[in-house]
This record gives C-alpha cells, sequence and structure tokens, in this order.
C-alpha cells in the first residue's frame, strides 16, 4: 500500500494522477481500467478539492493499495472536510433530456457505473471514500 498526501486543489490533479497511474502501472494495470480509474479519481480530487474545505484549504490523502492476485485495485480518498457522502444522493434520473435534470449528481454516478464497488465512511473526523476496480 502506498499513500500520498497534497493539498486539496484543482492544481493538484495531475499530481494525483500520476500517483496513481505509477502504481497502476507496477501490476500491469490495462489502459482501458487505468482511463476508468483516472476519471473516478479526477472525479473525486475535483470535489474535495472544490467543496470538502468550503473556502478554506485543506489536504487529501490518496491511498492505493494493489492486489496483484486478482487482479484489482482499492483506492481511497481521505479528507477533513465537512462530512459528506456522496453515496447517499439519488442516482440522477438519466433518461430526462439535460434541460429537464436537476443540476449535479451526473460525476458521481459515472463513477458509480465505471468501478466495481464504492464504499464511504465518516470516522475520526475524516471523509473515507473507497473505489474498488478489477480487471
Amino acid at each position: 500500500m502506498k499513500e500520498f498526501e497534497i493539498v486539496a486543489i484543482k492544481e493538484n490533479l495531475h499530481a494525483v494522477l500520476a500517483f496513481i497511474d505509477e502504481q497502476l502501472e507496477l501490476i500491469g494495470c490495462p489502459m482501458k481500467t487505468q482511463m476508468q480509474i483516472d476519471i473516478a479519481a479526477e472525479e473525486i480530487f475535483v470535489n474535495i478539492a472544490s467543496y470538502a474545505y468550503t473556502g478554506e484549504t485543506g489536504s487529501a490523502i490518496v491511498r492505493v493499495e494493489l492486489h496483484a492476485e486478482q487482479p484489482a485495485v482499492d483506492i481511497t480518498f481521505i479528507d477533513r472536510g465537512v462530512p459528506y457522502n456522496p453515496l447517499a444522493k439519488a442516482d440522477p434520473d438519466i433518461t430526462l433530456s439535460a434541460e429537464q435534470r436537476q443540476i449535479g449528481g451526473l460525476g458521481i454516478f459515472m463513477v458509480k457505473k465505471s468501478m466495481d464497488d464504492i464504499q464511504y465512511d465518516y470516522l475520526d473526523g475524516c471523509n473515507i471514500l473507497t473505489l474498488k476496480k478489477g480487471w
């Protein structure tokens, strides 16, 4: 397991994705899966950078746990921002036109659809969101 702590600002997205991709390459993650993980990780990190600290700046921890025998990966995002469970929000009705749909929620919906499993916990003042993906 590798861990990376960084200031949660949008400008640090590239460093977060580089860290994740470096770990994925160690176990030969297929490019298609890596792109799905990158899109999901981008959504989660940008949400932390945009909303977790409500106008303040805080940090985010990105933890990558590789499972070479399966093969699979768990990517965990940890922040000390405002408690928020993105999984609690109802999925958007994608059968409606863009004009009819409520704003927001589509990014998390895409994350849910592209990952094998997502878990959220709030422990010791931390939001902990784990993305699980196998290939």
